[in-house]
């Protein structure tokens, strides 16, 4: 009973998020999925808080400045981590949910909840 309970979780999971439009990519691939709504999973090798700036900025799939995708969090969304974000994930493996933007040249997901990270 509990395999049967399991399996339609799975399953309407699986049509929930292809309804939605999410596509589950690495972040290698992040650059051919612009303005695109996407679930990414790989590593965040480190991150870095600006403070002058306000904003956090995660490296995903690579060292800075070899980083393929970059996680940004903004001032306010940071004070919903109960953890500084550039020391709760670094090199942890990770699923993101978010849209990929371009900004000069180089994709990011604006972070603006911590559940967006997982």
């Amino acid at each position: 009973m509990k395999t049967i309970k399991v399996s339609i979780f799975l399953f309407i999971s699986f049509f929930y998020l292809k309804a939605n439009g999410q596509t589950t990519i690495a972040a290698k691939d992040a650059a051919q999925h612009l303005n695109e709504n996407v679930i990414v999973c790989d590593e965040i090798y480190g991150g870095v808080y600006l403070n002058e700036a306000d904003i956090t900025l995660l490296n995903v799939g690579g060292s800075h400045p070899n980083e393929v995708l970059t996680l940004v969090i903004k001032g306010d969304d940071r004070k919903k981590f109960k953890t500084p974000p550039e020391e709760a994930f670094k090199e942890k493996k990770v699923c993101i949910t978010g849209q990929i933007v371009d900004y000069k040249g180089k994709p990011e997901i604006i972070i603006t909840d911590p559940a967006q990270i997982k």
